[in-house]
């Protein structure tokens, strides 16, 4: 069964939040560009075309539907301040539910958990963490977006998780392929048995923002193979950072701030997690994504968050 829809505020969502132009190596504020470009169509299993998502417009509606789940997801744009501030307003809130909460995000890389540790322990100051995590290099969002939820991490003494493949192995797998990556390389990412490519949904929306990129004159490799791997590399990296945590602190929640792109439909990090780890109850959030995806009649996540400007 096909669903035609309007794929250009895909196409947005996804070059914000997989950060296409990351992968080439141009900085990461590269990725606010817009491309007015028509997508094709995208074929949509009966998972997603079974029901719409939930529209929520206060966030306190919200919350008795994540309290008791293990991994709730919040989809942001990265650039969006509004979306940050519902974040911290969402953990706040959770946390005074559920004391043992960990905050897992995507704007750090694996190999310097040890900085957001030593931040957290009042080891650090946050300019030290800035510079040790090489956070400007490595993700370059203005700080302060993200500030005020690692401030309210360290008060109250939550494990932050670094979850991000580093910059230069995602950016290899683009060019050279997996089997281009060292022994020292490798030591962040899964075993290369756990990189699952299969999904053929996943692929062909991945493909149609890798194409109108290429046609933007934009990027730098022609090869969709290594591109598409690099992708599912990050997110599956990121999802066994996940399930690590999981599995060694069963009784935490576990929040991922995420770009939407790596939550939409479930194809990023969520059914990643899901085949790791059995009988997990995961939701989905967006951030006020676009309207006309809100609208549209398929499940891109459990719930959207609508709020009235």
């Amino acid at each position: 069964m096909k669903l035609f829809i309007k794929k250009r505020l895909l196409h947005n969502l996804l070059i914000l939040s997989l950060g296409l132009c990351w992968l080439y190596g141009i900085p990461t504020y590269a990725a606010y560009t817009f491309y007015p470009v028509k997508f094709s169509s995208l074929t949509l299993s009966r998972e997603n075309l079974a029901s719409s998502p939930q529209i929520i417009s206060n966030l306190q509606d919200l919350l008795p539907h994540l309290a008791k789940a293990n991994v709730v997801y919040l989809g942001e744009t990265h650039n969006n301040l509004q979306h940050h501030q519902m974040q911290l307003e969402i953990i706040q809130s959770l946390h005074k539910q559920q004391p043992k909460i960990a905050i897992a995000l995507e704007m750090f890389q694996r190999p310097y958990q040890q900085f957001l540790d030593q931040y957290i322990a009042g080891k650090l100051t946050e300019q030290e963490l800035l510079e040790k995590t090489e956070y400007n290099q490595r993700w370059g969002f203005p700080w302060e977006n993200y500030a005020p939820i690692l401030r309210y991490a360290k008060a109250n003494k939550l494990p932050v998780l670094a979850l991000n493949t580093p910059s230069e192995v995602t950016r290899q797998v683009a060019r050279e392929g997996l089997a281009s990556l060292t022994p020292q390389q490798r030591q962040f990412i899964p075993p290369v048995t756990e990189i699952r490519t299969d999904n053929a949904e996943y692929r062909q929306m991945i493909l149609d923002a890798f194409e109108q990129h290429q046609q933007a004159g934009h990027g730098s490799s022609s090869n969709f193979e290594n591109f598409f791997l690099a992708q599912v590399l990050w997110d599956e990296t990121m999802a066994e950072k996940i399930t690590l945590f999981h599995q060694s602190q069963p009784n935490y929640q576990i929040v991922v701030l995420a770009g939407q792109g790596h939550i939409i439909y479930g194809h990023g990090i969520p059914s990643r997690v899901a085949r790791r780890v059995h009988k997990l109850t995961q939701h989905s959030v967006l951030l006020s994504p676009p309207e006309e995806q809100i609208n549209s009649n398929h499940r891109i996540a459990d719930f959207v968050i609508k709020r009235d400007k």
